[in-house]
């Protein structure tokens, strides 16, 4: 949804519908008051300190349902996928499967830079109408909820592997074969309110490209398409199957431009 004002907000109820919960019209309400309308409207409260909460709730449901669903990982797989189920980007596309920033207060500044769209605002209220569930209904709705809106997520990130976090598998898929730490250049063009970036990233012979709407974003983009080319070279002291021996084998050259 993409309102232009108070007026054109649906009723709260309907989000409510959408959550499978009940909270206290005034609850909700702060739930979705972003700190540029509470400014505008003369420093009423926002839904931060809910959003505090939330993101408290949010980590500890998904962190015992990783502990508990994967009982071989080692912590370090477990942090990954955790990271990426919480991650700013997976909670906006809850938000936006909600169509959650039609119902978000707004200030006029960010209703005109399309704020009901950033993944930031979009985030942030998912954590704050977690927070506001905990308050009204305690641990076991709130539970209930958070395995709602992102088992889904927790699913698909069991399957990622290397692409819950391509940074840090580049960085890792880099060392281990004796390239220098992954280098990232970023530029971005256009306007404000729909900003374009491009991100190179170069690690020995390797160079990777992306693009996105945020920095990070084409950073990731960038580092997937780098780490499939180094994976493609040989680890020193390994063959060409993966095993260790003397004999090397595989390309030299990058992801493509």
């Amino acid at each position: 949804m993409h309102p232009r004002g108070t007026r054109d907000r649906p009723e709260p109820t309907a989000l409510l519908e959408k959550l499978g919960v009940h909270l206290d019209p005034e609850l909700l309400v702060l739930a979705l008051t972003h700190r540029s309308f509470a400014h505008e409207a003369g420093g009423i409260p926002t839904n931060e300190r809910l959003e505090f909460l939330g993101d408290t709730v949010l980590g500890l449901v998904v962190t015992e349902a990783l502990y508990r669903r994967h009982p071989d990982k080692p912590e370090g797989e477990l942090a990954k996928m955790r990271a990426a189920t919480v991650s700013q980007r997976s909670l906006a596309a809850v938000a936006r499967r909600l169509e959650l920033g039609g119902y978000v207060l707004l200030g006029k500044g960010e209703l005109r830079t399309r704020g009901y769209d950033k993944d930031s605002i979009l985030s942030d209220t998912v954590e704050a109408l977690l927070g506001a569930t905990y308050l009204s209904h305690g641990l076991e709705v709130a539970r209930d909820l958070v395995h709602r809106l992102v088992d889904a997520t927790m699913d698909a990130a069991a399957d990622l592997g290397a692409g819950l976090d391509w940074k840090t598998s580049l960085q890792e898929a880099a060392a281990e074969r004796g390239f220098e730490a992954p280098r990232y250049e970023v530029t971005g063009e256009g306007p404000e309110h729909a900003r374009r970036f491009s991100a190179q990233v170069t690690t020995g012979p390797v160079v990777g490209l992306g693009e996105g709407t945020a920095k990070k974003h084409a950073e990731q983009a960038a580092a997937e398409q780098a780490y499939r080319a180094v994976v493609a070279l040989p680890v020193p002291g390994e063959d060409a199957t993966g095993t260790s021996g003397s004999g090397t084998a595989g390309a030299e050259q990058p992801a493509g431009a």
